[in-house]
């Protein structure tokens, strides 16, 4: 196989790490392979990809769509390096508000699956960052929700102070006041 998937503390989300063929020519490996995702029991089908470019400082999220097109996300770093963060908002869940965070860069090549039901954002810890995702659900506006990134409730160790923040991710809401319907 591949990949090697990891478990994080909190389950369903998943580090994948692929198996990289290097010689002085450079390297190659498989990002994606659907019989290998499905028996480490990541079976949704990927229906939308994504490419988003950002320099140092800048941090995205903390996004969802509610549950009638919730997005499951596989995301990895194709240049520079982010710090990328999954928040459990499944309220019936033991893990409900917690999150986990995990350094993504061209030359670590991890991926990171982040599960429906969980809100997802990164900030930029390189020059520039090119993150790439796959999602399992098309992207639809009018379901778009979020949470604020320093929400005092979540405390996540995000590796930034003074992120650079578009003005719709800095007015999001703290957890306890999102729209939540998982």
């Amino acid at each position: 196989m591949p990949f090697h998937f990891a478990q994080t503390e909190i389950p369903g989300v998943v580090i994948v790490e692929p198996r990289v063929f290097e010689d002085e020519r450079g390297f190659f490996m498989e990002t994606f392979k659907l019989s290998d995702f499905r028996q480490a029991g990541i079976g949704d089908p990927f229906v939308q990809d994504n490419h988003a470019r950002s320099v140092y400082g800048v941090l995205r999220g903390l996004h969802y769509q509610t549950r009638a097109k919730a997005q499951g996300k596989l995301v990895r770093a194709v240049s520079g390096e982010v710090f990328d963060v999954a928040v459990d908002l499944r309220r019936n869940s033991a893990t409900f508000g917690r999150w986990v965070g995990v350094r993504l860069s061209a030359d670590n090549r991890r991926l990171l699956y982040v599960p429906p039901g969980f809100a997802h954002g990164y900030c930029v810890l390189s020059d520039v960052a090119d993150v790439i995702y796959k999602t399992t659900a098309e992207y639809d506006a009018s379901l778009e929700r979020g949470v604020v990134w320093n929400d005092p409730d979540l405390a996540i160790a995000w590796p930034v102070t003074q992120p650079h923040l578009s003005a719709r991710d800095a007015a999001l809401p703290a957890l306890r006041d999102a729209d939540i319907d998982f």
